[in-house]
């Protein structure tokens, strides 16, 4: 039961987050107006659910997480021997973030000097997690091995627990899935935080006050973890 809840909470963090990135307004603002009405963030958020639904039986359950841990591994196995090699693995993670600072660079953000050094660490940290996976010291990690490790980081973590969290709230009739009707749920409530003045648009400065909310809340858990 632990394991079928920690798979989903990935699946909940990126759901959730497609509801979050809503604020970000270019994305969901469809007409471009400056504001974000229910009707656009359910339009942008049934995209995101629709991707993450593999089978596409509107539900979003441990099937469809495991579909999608095989794209992902089939992706990073260059050579499709059935393992992926720390070298194939640091591959595609350079891949990943050359894209990302190309995002980055488009919408005019910098990477700072601290981000860089994140990502030395990153991958220090990474050889130390392939070691530790690669059960069989085969050199290599099967698809078994690869989802082990993830589940392991979730359950370890603090991001795993904030996406068991939020699966929990997601989930509300406990089944273990999230239903479009569950989705669709969260994404009003979402919207209806964010409209501050419940006029039926978020604005940009709801945006705005929003985000420096959620900052705000971050900082206190951090200092309150750190205080422990």
């Amino acid at each position: 039961m632990h394991k079928t809840i920690l798979s989903l909470s990935a699946a909940a963090l990126a759901l959730t987050g497609g509801v979050a990135f809503a604020q970000k307004g270019e994305r969901a603002d469809a007409n471009g107006d400056g504001v974000i009405t229910l009707a656009e963030m359910q339009s942008k958020s049934a995209e995101r659910f629709a991707r993450m639904d593999s089978n596409s039986d509107g539900v979003l359950n441990t099937a469809d997480r495991q579909a999608k841990m095989a794209e992902h591994f089939a992706r990073i196995d260059a050579d499709n021997d059935g393992e992926v090699t720390q070298a194939e693995m640091q591959a595609a993670h350079e891949a990943r973030r050359a894209k990302r600072a190309e995002r980055m660079a488009e919408r005019g953000v910098e990477r700072t000097e601290r981000m860089n050094r994140r990502g030395g660490n990153r991958a220090e940290r990474m050889a130390e997690r392939f070691a530790a996976a690669d059960t069989d010291n085969s050199g290599g990690l099967t698809m078994a091995e690869m989802q082990a490790m993830h589940e392991a980081r979730g359950e370890r973590g603090h991001r795993g627990k904030r996406g068991m969290n939020r699966m929990a709230r997601l989930d509300t009739n406990g089944d273990q899935a999230i239903s479009k009707a569950e989705f669709d749920a969260q994404v009003a409530a979402r919207f209806a935080r964010l409209d501050a003045d419940g006029n039926g648009q978020v604005t940009a400065e709801e945006r705005e006050a929003a985000k420096a909310e959620r900052r705000a809340n971050w900082q206190e858990r951090r200092a309150a973890r750190q205080a422990q």
